[in-house]
């Protein structure tokens, strides 16, 4: 069973820039296509970034396309993702996902809270 437990989050200066890290266990990481969403409260979850399993596609959203780097490393079981040009509506619980190619299951993070304020 995957396991995905995030790290990296809190508070950012606006203009500034974070690095989420996500740290994959129980099965090999080059299985899944993964990404990250994030949920703001009183708003419904948006797909931020995401990568297949092979890098041959990504996929960004448009509220950070252009600030948005998503990175895997299936060696390390790892995913990454950098945010620049932080904007206090970047405010949110970011949660790392991972989808099994095959079986299409789902396996989400607890998340990390990234505060982006002045």
């Amino acid at each position: 069973q995957l396991q995905l437990v995030e790290s990296g989050g809190g508070l950012a200066q606006p203009g500034g820039s974070l690095r989420l890290s996500c740290a994959s266990s129980g099965s090999p990481l080059h299985f899944y296509a993964v990404g990250w969403f994030r949920q703001a409260p009183g708003k419904e979850r948006e797909r931020v970034s995401c990568v297949s399993s092979g890098e041959y596609n990504s996929h960004d959203a448009d509220s950070v396309k252009g600030r948005v780097t998503i990175a895997r490393d299936n060696a390390k079981h790892a995913v990454y993702l950098q945010l620049d040009s932080l904007k206090p509506e970047d405010t949110a619980t970011y949660y790392c996902f991972a989808e099994n190619v095959g079986t299409r299951e789902d396996h989400w993070g607890q998340g990390t809270q990234v505060t982006v304020s002045s």
